[in-house]
C-alpha cells in the first residue's frame, strides 16, 4: 500500500490491493487503514472495483470512509460479492452527493476537507469472510494535498 510516485499518479494517489486473505485478517467487522488524508487535504474520488470474483461468501460489504465505527464516507456497503467483476463503483459514499438529483452518478468532487491528517479505514462485513478462499478487490483514491507544495 505505498505511495504513488509521480509519474504513476494519474488519475490516483493511492491503490489497494486486498486479496482474499487480507479480507480474512481484517476479519468480520473488522477495519484496516489503507491511506491518509494529509492536513489541509480532501479526497475528490473514491473507486472500488472487484478485480478477481469473491469465492467462498454470499455476503461480502464493504465500506470505505474515515469513521472508524462505520467508514462510509466514500464507499457505502458495496456487496462485493455480488458486484460484476472489473465494473468499478464510484464516490457511492455519504459524503458524495453523487446519484442525488442535482448530480451524476460517480460525480467527481472534493469532500471529508480536512484540517489534521485523518486516517482512510475500509471496514469488512461479512460473517462468513473466513470462508473465502478466492477473490481480490482494488480501491483507487484521489487525495488532494495543496501543502506539498508549501514553501
Amino acid at each position: 500500500m505505498a505511495k504513488l510516485t509521480n509519474n504513476e499518479r494519474s488519475p490516483y494517489t493511492d491503490v489497494i490491493t486486498l486479496n482474499a486473505a487480507d479480507l480474512i485478517a481484517i476479519g468480520n467487522g473488522g477495519t484496516k487503514v489503507i491511506a491518509s488524508i494529509p492536513a489541509g487535504g480532501a479526497v475528490e474520488l473514491a473507486v472500488l472495483t472487484n478485480t478477481i470474483d469473491i469465492v467462498g461468501s454470499s455476503s461480502l460489504v464493504i465500506d470505505v470512509g474515515t469513521t472508524f465505527a462505520d467508514p462510509d464516507e466514500f464507499i457505502n456497503a458495496l456487496d462485493v460479492d455480488a458486484a460484476t467483476v472489473g465494473l468499478p463503483t464510484v464516490n457511492t459514499g455519504d459524503a458524495f452527493t453523487a446519484g442525488t438529483a442535482t448530480s451524476a452518478t460517480g460525480l467527481s468532487q472534493a469532500v471529508k476537507i480536512v484540517s489534521a491528517a485523518t486516517p482512510v479505514y475500509v471496514k469488512v462485513t461479512d460473517a462468513a469472510v473466513a470462508s473465502i478462499t478466492a477473490g481480490q478487490i482494488v480501491i483507487g483514491l484521489r487525495i488532494l494535498d495543496l501543502t506539498q507544495f508549501a514553501e
